[in-house]
């Protein structure tokens, strides 16, 4: 790929001009088609629309919407115009939305219908004004979009930021990854090369838009190869399989949560014979335990692809083979579209393969740094200008690579990162509560939940069921603890610091 297709505007129009009215994007439950002529329309127009309202280039705009045509029309038109995306989560509170808002200094939203009222409860907390657009998830165009045969503005460069994504940290306060055009192009490219994709692949992308998995893998990485998507509303074990059979589609994008739930639900199952393009399936977002993996295999007979990603790194940098007979189950595969290596991670020096230590990354699809956290950023790389990822494994003398487990205390709940301590805080929020602690807990469907220990101030009186209720309206259902112990005593260190891996002793 040359240089001027390193940005999403070039990707963008290097797609239309080669297949401009095939078919980028199909929402199955309306049959209306997206096609790459009318997505660079529909950019194009967008661009516009930011010129007349005053939103100039590089100014950041926050999209809070359900999977559907519109969300993709915005996500991919917002940076062809040369804007930042600020994806908001479907899942966040009014609080948890006004802090990103917030931070991000974005200027605009786009909102649909069913999340306008949360949206305005975390406006209402702000000093400055955001301009909010209300938006038909369904619809073709927006309200007063205008037509714009030509882009306004200049090109984006592959240095400009195009997507600004908040990931939870063990800090609790979630960090703002700031992701180039050139990050973002060469996170899609990977994903293209890594599954040797071309302009008849198809995929079902039934994972959320506001994450950086559905937004490289499902939405950018059919548009760098001049593939397809059909992307549902939401994810349906009910649906999936019929789906995938009606528009015969080559590949699937899952994360272990979803195979769980396919596994579980014995009545649905594709017909014998009925997924003859159907080359793989990918698994990414958290670990996939091995003997789901082999049930799925064994089951289906589709063969999964596993890999490795991060927000920070535009989504891949391990990836199995293509050719399923060659993936290695346990393992998230080879460096895929950079470089990788296996560090101590109490001197950064690289250790031989075999050996356990930090795995870290460098290439293109490495974030620029996270926003306004400048401390945060220096720390986040090696002296000699390594991602350090948090993750602990080696690699065999093949190259393939076995994550063993993780420096950071992050729970990864269905592919989600949260924060220990966004928990912790919203549990010590109640009058009952002396002390509180998070951790990540195995689980079959989710890779993670969560189980909080919980001290309760002498003479109080609360049980599971009033604290579980207390949470959700702080955290959301997804965020809320599954396992509440109460207990005496938090475990404690010498130095008096909680520790989290005790709580486990807990279950």
């Amino acid at each position: 790929m040359s240089a001027a297709a390193n940005t999403v505007r070039a990707l963008l129009e290097r797609a239309a001009a080669a297949d401009p009215d095939g078919d980028f994007a199909v929402a199955p439950e309306t049959g209306r088609r997206l096609s790459f002529a009318e997505l660079h329309r529909a950019s194009r127009a967008l661009a516009a629309f930011f010129d007349a309202h005053g939103i100039a280039p590089g100014r950041h705009v926050a999209l809070l919407l359900p999977n559907g045509l519109q969300a993709v029309r915005l996500f991919v038109g917002t940076m062809a115009a040369g804007r930042v995306v600020v994806p908001l989560s479907l899942l966040a509170q009014p609080a948890q939305l006004r802090y990103v808002i917030e931070h991000s200094d974005a200027v605009a939203a786009f909102v649909a219908p069913a999340y306008a009222a949360r949206l305005d409860a975390a406006l209402a907390g702000l000093a400055r004004p955001v301009a909010a657009f209300v938006v038909d998830p369904d619809a073709a165009d927006m309200p007063g979009e205008p037509d714009a045969p030509a882009w306004p503005s200049l090109p984006p460069t592959p240095d400009d930021p195009a997507l600004l994504m908040y990931t939870s940290g063990t800090t609790g306060r979630p960090k703002g990854v700031l992701l180039t055009h050139g990050n973002v192009a060469a996170g899609a490219r990977s994903v293209g090369e890594a599954h040797e994709l071309g302009a008849a692949d198809r995929v079902l992308a039934v994972l959320p838009l506001y994450h950086i998995n559905a937004q490289i893998v499902t939405v950018l990485a059919p548009l760098a190869h001049g593939g397809s998507l059909i992307m549902p509303r939401r994810f349906s074990v009910g649906d999936f399989w019929q789906l995938a059979e009606a528009f015969r589609c080559t590949w699937l994008n899952v994360v272990p949560t979803i195979v769980a739930y396919l596994l579980n639900d014995a009545a649905t199952a594709p017909r014998r014979g009925a997924l003859p393009a159907l080359r793989f399936c990918r698994s990414a977002s958290a670990p996939l335990p091995p003997e789901q993996h082999r049930a799925f295999e064994a089951r289906f007979g589709i063969g999964i692809v596993e890999t490795l990603g991060l927000t920070e790194t535009a989504a891949p940098i391990l990836a199995n083979p293509a050719d399923v007979e060659r993936r290695r189950i346990g393992s998230p595969g080879k460096a895929s579209g950079c470089e990788t290596r296996i560090v101590d991670p109490a001197n950064g020096r690289a250790v031989e393969d075999g050996r356990v230590g930090e795995i870290v990354v460098r290439g293109n699809n490495v974030m620029r740094g996270y926003y306004k956290a400048p401390e945060e950023s220096a720390a986040a790389f090696t002296a000699d200008g390594w991602l350090r990822t948090g993750d602990l494994g080696y690699r065999d003398a093949d190259g393939f690579h076995f994550v063993t487990g993780r420096l950071k205390e992050l729970i990864i709940k269905g592919g989600e990162n949260i924060a220990p301590r966004e928990i912790d805080e919203a549990l010590l929020q109640h009058p009952a509560v002396l002390e509180a602690a998070a951790v990540g807990v195995p689980d079959a469907n989710y890779g993670q939940e969560i189980l909080a220990g919980v001290v309760l101030r002498p003479g109080a009186d609360c049980d599971e069921a009033a604290l579980r209720a207390f949470c959700r309206e702080r955290l959301g259902a997804f965020k809320t603890p599954r396992y509440l112990h109460f207990l005496p005593e938090l475990p404690k260190g010498p130095s008096g610091k909680v520790q989290r891996l005790r709580l486990l002793d807990c279950q």
